[in-house]
């Protein structure tokens, strides 16, 4: 379903902690994630501090941008 949904246009929930743990290399000190949304390759994290949106492109994903 999960998959299906991406497709759709909604995006689907992922748990704050996981994405705490993926993304801790680009969070200030004293940061946390609240929400993280993804949407097929993309991710939207809302933290304490502010709005990232993780960009990830290609086909093997290697080429990341963070706004």
């Amino acid at each position: 379903m999960g998959i299906f949904v991406g497709f759709i246009g909604n995006a689907s929930e992922v748990s704050a902690a996981e994405a705490q743990r993926e993304y801790a290399n680009i969070l200030a000190n004293g940061e946390f994630v609240d929400m993280a949304y993804k949407l097929i390759r993309d991710m939207f994290l809302f933290t304490n501090m502010r709005l990232i949106l993780v960009d990830k492109q290609g086909l093997t994903r290697k080429k990341v941008e963070y706004h």
